[in-house]
């Protein structure tokens, strides 16, 4: 038997802004994650807003409290990327494709618009990293706009069909049950 996920913190705020964003999420599977917040928290390129570590099961949080759900949302669906099998990673990537050839413009984040502007042609035909770092940002962001709770952002900017085509997709993923 599965078990609902769980989420710890010692943080009370942060407990209770997680109970909030979890109302709006789809029912999850998986051990515990462990939630903290990390004031000044970079990666290789600088300062960033959070980060997942996926193998130590936590998310660090560096974000104004405004951003919270949005940011919070994205580091978890990191964990759902993870566990999401091949199958379905290639199918949102094969879904990416095809905005990327169509010349789709914008993105539902920073994480994957700055990636997705530095993409090249052949980055997609040989699959680099690069391509595949896109793709998991992208499904990040797409589930951070799905779910974070806000209906405009100034980093909503990837045009309304591609929205409404990344929502049919995550709706059939999502009613497969999503595993942390």
């Amino acid at each position: 038997m599965t078990q609902s996920a769980r989420f710890v913190t010692t943080d009370d705020r942060l407990r209770r802004q997680l109970a909030a964003m979890l109302q709006r999420l789809p029912p999850l599977q998986g051990g515990p994650i462990s939630i903290e917040r990390a004031p000044a928290l970079r990666d290789r390129r600088g300062a960033v807003h959070a980060g997942a570590f996926l193998r130590e099961r936590r998310i660090a949080l560096a974000c104004p409290a405004a951003e919270l759900p949005r940011i919070l949302v994205h580091e978890l669906f990191h964990f759902v990327w993870l566990r999401a099998g091949n199958a379905s990673r290639l199918s949102f990537e094969r879904l990416l494709e095809d905005e990327y050839r169509t010349g789709a413009r914008g993105e539902l984040g920073w994480s994957s618009e700055w990636r997705k502007t530095a993409l090249r042609a052949a980055d997609l035909r040989a699959r680099r990293r690069s391509w595949r770092e896109y793709c998991c940002e992208s499904f990040c962001d797409t589930a951070a706009w799905l779910y974070g709770g806000l209906a405009r952002h100034p980093e909503f900017t990837l045009a309304a069909g591609f929205r409404r085509a990344r929502r049919l997709w995550f709706e059939n993923f999502v009613n497969r049950g999503l595993s942390i």
